[in-house]
């Protein structure tokens, strides 16, 4: 499969198009606004999300309800788009001048854009490099988990530190994710929620934006997904990539990930047991679910972590690429902290990487091809 999106922030809409997605596929609107609305939650966004109410408009690909096999167009529309339609049109004659920017945010992608591609205005930088694309790669990767269910796999995000205060979840209780969903900051256990909102309280206060780590947790996989044989067919050297293009998004590691650098080789690895009709499986999943760029059964585990967003509102010291005197940097209206819709979209593209090696494994034009050709390798992996 393979998706391309475009659109700017505050133009008419964000567009993508997804190619390869089997036929046989149940999709609605709705589902795919279920995960917009989850995007959008969170505490410490901003004015920006009391504007937009993210629906989806399925253009093409879909026929009452099931996909067809052919490419599928959807569009998000922008509201504020009628706040910004003078300033942001594509004809000649747009009020270019009157919300210039020239004054690049430490952090952003402002300056190295703006120096890239010769612009003079960096809103013709910020616009797209803005963190509102991830709203159709949300999407788009709606669209794609609602594929897994049908493979007997389960994604879910949550969020595990904001701002430094954070905790070490002991286990997932049967309601740890109606917990996680009930959370304003994607946190299963209430307590460090509320710390975590106290936190973003006192940012808010200093003018400051607060990072954090989120943790995707993928189940129900077979060994086998990904390869060994290139390294641009690694799985986890493609979900790393995938929820490193996310913005803001500095590190990635998978089950213990920078620890293992720090632990002799015993007490990383994972010893490999079997049991008929089970199978091969480990005895930990220190790994996070993948070795040597393979799934190996057990869960995949990937934590990420997100830096404090650069729109300051107790801006950092800068350069006006105008006059370069040294000024602060502009400010843009902005979230506080976006670390719980960070876990959204980590979500997303996780299961766009997950659902592109089921189909690479497993290539299959029609829903009922792949979920019978698992089943097969499924039962072929537990008596193996």
């Amino acid at each position: 499969m393979r998706f391309l999106t475009s659109g700017e922030s505050h133009g008419p809409a964000l567009t993508a198009i997804l190619e390869g997605v089997p036929a046989g596929l149940s999709l609605t609107a709705e589902k795919i606004d279920l995960q917009l609305k989850r995007r959008q939650k969170g505490y410490g966004r901003g004015g920006r999300m009391k504007i937009e109410q993210d629906r989806v408009r399925i253009l093409s690909g879909v026929r009452g309800g099931v996909t067809l096999g052919s490419p599928i167009a959807l569009l998000v529309e922008n509201k504020d788009w009628a706040n910004w339609e003078e300033f942001m049109s594509p004809e000649p004659g747009a009020k270019l001048e009157e919300r210039k920017v020239t004054r690049p945010r430490p952090g952003h992608a402002d300056l190295s854009g703006a120096l890239k591609y010769r612009h003079q205005d960096i809103r013709n930088v910020l616009e797209r490099a803005s963190a509102r694309e991830t709203a159709m790669r949300v999407a788009v990767g709606a669209v794609v988990r609602e594929i897994l269910p049908a493979l007997g796999v389960q994604i879910h995000g949550h969020v595990l530190n904001i701002g430094g205060v954070g905790y070490a979840p002991a286990g997932k209780d049967a309601g740890f994710w109606a917990r996680v969903e009930a959370s304003e900051v994607f946190c299963g256990d209430p307590r460090a929620g509320a710390r975590m909102i106290s936190a973003i309280d006192e940012a808010k206060l200093k003018g400051e934006s607060l990072g954090g780590v989120v943790e995707i947790l993928v189940e129900g996989l077979p060994p086998g997904l990904g390869s060994y044989v290139q390294w641009d067919r690694k799985l986890d050297g493609r979900l790393a990539q995938a929820l490193l293009s996310i913005q803001a998004i500095k590190g990635v590691e998978f089950g213990l990930g920078f620890q293992a650098g720090s632990l002799p080789g015993s007490q990383v690895h994972d010893e490999i047991a079997y049991a008929p009709g089970r199978g091969y499986y480990r005895l930990t999943n220190r790994a996070g679910g993948i070795e040597g760029g393979m799934t190996n059964g057990e869960p995949v585990v990937i934590r990420a972590v997100m830096k404090p967003i650069p729109t300051l509102y107790s801006p950092l010291a800068s350069v006006d690429m105008a006059g370069k005197e040294s000024i602060r940097a502009s400010v843009e209206r902005s979230d506080i902290c976006a670390v719980p819709a960070a876990a959204v979209v980590a979500e997303a593209a996780a299961a766009w990487e997950i659902s592109n090696a089921f189909l690479e494994k497993f290539p299959a034009d029609h829903m009922e091809d792949l979920v019978a050709e698992l089943r097969n390798y499924r039962e072929y992996v537990k008596t193996r």
